[in-house]
């Protein structure tokens, strides 16, 4: 596992048009930046997609559209689990499978109330699993509504079923990560992509499939020379700056996301609304200010690395 390629896998912004409405032909401009700059697969309608923002009838739309654009050349998972009893989140995970995905992913913390216990959650799994006979599925510890990590062993025990094939980890902790990677080895097919950038080489080296993080919204081509090139030894000096400029810039990032990355993308060139459905607080002008002067530094540290720019 430790030698496999790894892959970074982008959690997709949605482009809306300025009223509101998504905004397709800027998805099919962002699908193909992703492709260009050597993602190895697409998570599509997960939060940086505004999922809960869309109807369920976009949320397809937007995941057909994906996969149409991709024509096979990587894999697309997408979110399918969106609260509910198991049986609604059943249904509707079936409908996102038949999309096309490689696999649907399930929102932890929408499967069990923070004041449920694991068992609770290990239940509700299960059943969903019962549910969705033979549909590859993944899990994704998302912040909203509330964050809700697995354990190391709840994860082992679903993937050790052979039906997990993908999760998106956002425990925040390497100890953590090296444990959930040791449970995950009872299925080869599965992989952990780690979303935490602050200790992306160490997950990295310590067996994660690959990266999938908010920063590839702003560069996806430096997160995929992370992962190609993280334990080269000749590039290690190189590798060092790329973690560090993450670690460094890892509040400017979150700060008024997703806005402040279709604004950095603009800068990019890509044509993108900066138009968002969540209230995710003022752009303001030192924000601006803040994403202007990473485009710089970004630009600084692409050209001593020697990344090449795909817009």
């Amino acid at each position: 596992m430790e030698q496999a390629k790894k892959g970074f896998i982008p959690v997709m912004l949605t482009p809306f048009k300025n009223n509101g409405n998504i905004d397709y032909d800027a998805l099919t401009r962002l699908t193909e930046l992703y492709l260009q700059a050597g993602a190895s697969g697409l998570f599509a309608n997960c939060l940086s997609s505004e999922m809960f923002e869309l109807a369920d009838e976009e949320r397809l739309q937007v995941i057909k559209h994906v996969i149409k654009i991709v024509n096979g050349l990587v894999p697309v998972v997408a979110t399918g689990t969106f609260g509910g009893p198991i049986v609604k989140q059943a249904d509707f995970v079936k409908k996102v499978h038949d999309t096309g995905t490689a696999a649907v992913i399930a929102i932890t913390s929408l499967l069990a109330d923070e004041d449920e216990a694991d068992e609770v959650l290990n239940d509700r799994v299960f059943d969903l699993f019962a549910q969705t006979p033979n549909i590859p599925l993944g899990f994704y510890e998302c912040p909203v509504p509330y964050k809700r990590l697995l354990s190391p062993q709840q994860l082992h025990n679903f993937v050790a079923t052979g039906r997990v094939i993908y999760h998106k980890d956002t425990c925040l902790d390497i100890k953590k990560v090296r444990q959930k990677l040791d449970a995950g080895k009872a299925n080869p097919a599965f992989g952990l992509y780690d979303a935490y950038m602050a200790h992306a080489v160490d997950s990295l080296k310590a067996g994660s499939a690959g990266l999938s993080c908010i920063q590839g919204n702003f560069f996806p081509e430096l997160i995929v020379w992370l992962c190609d090139n993280y334990a080269d030894e000749a590039l290690q000096h190189e590798v060092d700056m790329v973690q560090e400029f993450l670690i460094d810039n890892m509040d400017v990032m979150h700060n008024v996301y997703p806005v402040v990355a279709k604004y950095y993308l603009t800068k990019r060139g890509l044509k993108i609304s900066t138009t968002t459905r969540r209230d995710v607080g003022h752009f303001s002008s030192s924000v601006r200010i803040q994403i202007e002067n990473l485009y710089c530094n970004y630009t600084h540290l692409q050209n001593a690395v020697g990344i090449k720019n795909y817009l």
